[in-house]
């Protein structure tokens, strides 16, 4: 390649430079918007308003559209023609993929256990100290947020940075379909203990029993689901 035609490819990255940087930012801003998802901050029908939004993160219309965007694609989002963005409401066919996903990922993932880096083993026992330690204090929506987190930490015991991001996009929408199920404690209470479980297998080394659990773990928690959503 000659210096002429270097330059020319740094000119057009120069040129391209103020969309980088818009990008850039609305990564961050929907990264922050996910994270409100995942907490369970942000609610199923809410409608995110441009204004309030911009103001509060200090970024401009364009950026919060292009946030919006990224989020949309991930189906935490939808644009409605003259009405404006919608947290996204899940149904029952979203459900039934989201789980088959999260059996294949979670279950891989669980399998490495044992050659795992210890900081990953701990983090798995720290989401569920975390999770009973928000029951004692009677906080069941921190008792999701904790189970989220434990959901997290089994992804990372495959140490795959591409997983860890994959399932925290698909947690997100499914702590949409959470939210819907209404109360926090009547959902959440059975799972916690199923954390428990799946923790003392794998402590105890019976690695093919905890994944056996945790399969059990993801029909129910997806029949749960369904059901719930299907109003019957």
């Amino acid at each position: 390649m000659t210096t002429v035609e270097a330059d020319d490819w740094l000119n057009n990255l120069a040129r391209d430079r103020a969309d980088l940087d818009r990008s850039t930012t609305a990564e961050r801003v929907a990264e922050k918007l996910r994270d409100s998802v995942l907490n369970g901050d942000i609610k199923p029908g809410q409608q995110l308003n441009e204004k309030a939004l911009g103001e509060a993160l200090r970024v401009s219309r364009n950026t919060l559209r292009e946030a919006f965007r990224l989020l949309t694609h991930e189906r935490l989002l939808v644009h409605e023609y003259s009405r404006g963005v919608f947290v996204r409401v899940p149904e029952v066919p979203d459900i039934v993929d989201l789980y088959a996903a999260r059996r294949v990922i979670e279950c891989g993932a669980l399998r490495r256990w044992e050659r795992a880096p210890e900081a990953a083993r701990q983090a798995v026992r720290d989401a569920v100290a975390l999770g009973v330690g928000q029951r004692e204090r009677d906080d069941w929506s921190g008792v999701g947020t904790a189970n989220v987190r434990f959901h997290q930490a089994i992804t990372a015991l495959a140490g795959s940075a591409r997983l860890d991001e994959e399932v925290r996009r698909l947690l997100a929408e499914l702590r949409l379909a959470f939210v819907i199920m209404g109360d926090s404690r009547m959902f959440y209470e059975d799972y916690l203990a199923l954390n428990e479980e799946i923790l003392e297998h794998l402590e105890a080394g019976r690695v093919r029993q905890a994944e056996q659990a945790l399969l059990a773990y993801l029909d129910r928690a997806e029949q749960h689901l369904v059901t719930g959503l299907r109003g019957e």
